[in-house]
């Protein structure tokens, strides 16, 4: 199998304008999320996908390879338009505001495809903290005896009525892999309902009928999500040296 990784990166974001471009120790974010993706040996080719000249001239300034988009509601859109007319198999969609990314967490995504039956997978993680099992800016997941998604929420899912000790909860960690077709097929699925209750795109998937396989990771990644998780971030980065 073929396999490409796209990065989606947009200049607008809400919370955080010109995320993608935030300094981090001397270098933008998008920098260290492609490094890291490129250096994972399964991968055939990286790119970010943006509407953004300045991030497009950014990447290509650091070496990187960027493919310039249109109008998106999703980061999994944009990366089908970025991938359409790139011949490969699979493709990962890696969030560009994770700049501490593990290559393992890649690896585990990639793992995914061992089983021919799958069309997409993303990732999880076990959480340990009741702040984040509350906290509506993480997305949970419930999955079924096969590792097939059953349901994503920002809400405490499942709900423990009775605060039974052996009931876990897991974080989505936001990166996707799909075979190729399979996502030009979502990318022409129009929003569902769910998906635009929740705001979490992968509830399409789910509300067509189609599967998602969810693979554990035991690695925990630092996402950026406003300016203050900069400077988190720096400390983790100088720590680990």
């Amino acid at each position: 199998m073929k396999i490409i990784s796209v990065i989606p990166a947009r200049y607008d974001s809400s919370r955080f304008p010109g995320k993608p471009l935030a300094d981090i120790c001397g270098k933008p974010m998008i920098q260290y999320v492609y490094e890291t993706v490129s250096r994972i040996s399964e991968i055939s080719d990286t790119y970010v996908a943006t509407d953004d000249e300045r991030i497009y001239n950014t990447v290509l300034n650091f070496g990187g390879k960027a493919i310039m988009t249109g109008k998106c509601f999703c980061g999994s859109e944009r990366v089908a338009q970025a991938c359409k007319d790139i011949d490969c198999d699979i493709v990962l969609n890696i969030q560009g505001d994770e700049p501490m990314i593990k290559p393992e967490m890649i690896e585990d995504l990639i793992s995914a495809f061992d089983d021919p039956a799958v069309n997409m997978a993303t990732l999880k993680k076990l959480i340990t903290s009741q702040e984040d099992i509350n906290n509506p800016n993480i997305a949970k997941l419930i999955t079924d005896i096969n590792d097939d998604a059953i349901y994503f929420s920002r809400s405490s899912i499942p709900y423990n009525r009775d605060k039974l000790d052996n009931i876990r909860f897991y974080k989505h960690i936001g990166v996707y892999g799909y075979k190729k077709d399979f996502l030009m097929k979502f990318a022409q699925l129009p929003r569902s309902p769910l998906e635009c209750a929740e705001e979490l795109e992968q509830l399409r998937v789910l509300e067509n009928g189609y599967s998602i396989r969810v693979v554990e990771t035991r690695y925990q990644s630092i996402g950026v999500d406003i300016p203050d998780h900069i400077a988190i971030v720096e400390r983790e980065m100088r720590s680990a040296k």
